[in-house]
Formats: C-alpha cells, structure tokens, sequence
C-alpha cells in the first residue's frame, strides 16, 4: 500500500509523544465445517463492517491511559465485540506488524489471537449487545477462505470490498504466515492487488 512504512515493535515504542497508537485483532478459530457438504471451511476469520462502511479488524486507538498496547486493544475489543471477550486475552506473543501511513502521526499494530470455534461463535453472538454496536461497528463477517467454481465468488470477490488502511493486506499476510489457506491461491491474490495498486 502507498505510504505506508513497517516498524520494528521497539521502533514504534520509540516514537515520541505526538504520535498516536491503534491496535488492531484479527481472531480466527478452526472450523471443521463446510460450505454445501463439500467446501471445507477451515477457518473462521473475523473482520468487521465499520461505521465508515469499510472493513477492518475489531481494536482502535489506546492511550497512555491503558498501560499498555495489548491492555488498550482488550479494552476496545470489549467495547466493540462485547462480554464474551473475557474469556481470553490478546497478549504480546500475538503480535504480528506494526505501520505508519494509516494517517498523520499514527502507528497502526496488528495481532492475530487464535481462538476455539466455540469463543469465536461467543463473540459473534455477544457483538450486538456491545457498547459500539451500531455505532462504530455495524456487524461483524466471516471472510471466506475458498474460491468458487466460477473463481470470482469467496476471498476474490471479498478482496474487492473496501478495506480501512492496510487491512486487505494485513488479511492476506496473516492468511498466509498463519498458514490457514494454501500459500499458492493466496500467492495469486497478493500478487492481483499488489498489482492493482500501482500506479
């Protein structure tokens, strides 16, 4: 994405007081099922339908206030995804990215916290009943880890909505680091929208 600079952890730590500090979660579960008894699923992977319209990850802006990045995101995952997030912690070992360029004199961090199928369906159940919902966060969705027949419909067709700074990629990253799609579709889909982004 244009403008936009990877730091090290310790480097974004370092920035001075003018800068300003969002984390983000991704939180995917296992999931044996499968779409029409034949599509595996996989995975669940949640996104969310901000208030802008765009897709993003759960998380926003923390403060010296929070103590900490990850104790900040766990206090805005509550805000916006509800109670069942008690059940677990984002934590530093979740880490994954962190960049500048989402907007002036911002750090965006990016974590990935690996959940069981049954916190994950907790957490889309409990998301209505959250402080944000409704305001900042208009729903949550599953991003869809196959291509169909047609190949346009699942992650193709998903990939063409619009996406908040750097998440599209920090997606497709994760998808891949983590392992939940095979690294051959996702080499396709990277190298479409890297493509697509060039001038």
């Amino acid at each position: 994405m244009a403008g936009v600079r990877r730091l090290q952890l310790a480097e974004a730590l370092a920035l001075g007081h003018g800068w300003r500090h969002a984390c983000h979660a991704l939180l995917y579960a296992p999931d044996p099922g499968q779409l029409f008894g034949r599509i595996p699923l996989r995975y669940a992977v949640l996104m969310q339908m901000r208030f802008d319209g765009r897709l993003g990850f759960p998380g926003g802006f923390v403060n010296v206030q929070d103590g900490s990045l990850e104790d900040g995101l766990n206090r805005e995952l509550g805000e916006e995804l509800g109670e069942a997030v008690a059940a677990f912690r984002v934590e530093r070992g979740d880490y994954r990215s962190s960049v500048t360029g989402s907007g002036p004199h911002v750090v965006a961090h990016f974590y990935a916290k690996r959940l069981t199928l049954e916190q994950l369906v907790a957490v889309e159940k409990g998301a209505p009943h959250a402080k944000d919902h409704g305001l900042e966060v208009l729903g949550l969705v599953r991003v869809p880890l196959y291509t169909l027949r047609d190949g346009v419909g699942g992650l193709p067709a998903f990939l063409e909505n619009s996406f908040i700074g750097a998440a599209r990629e920090q997606l497709l990253e994760a998808l891949q680091d983590l392992g939940l799609m095979d690294s051959g579709s996702l080499a396709r889909f990277t190298q479409y929208f890297t493509r697509r982004s060039l001038p």
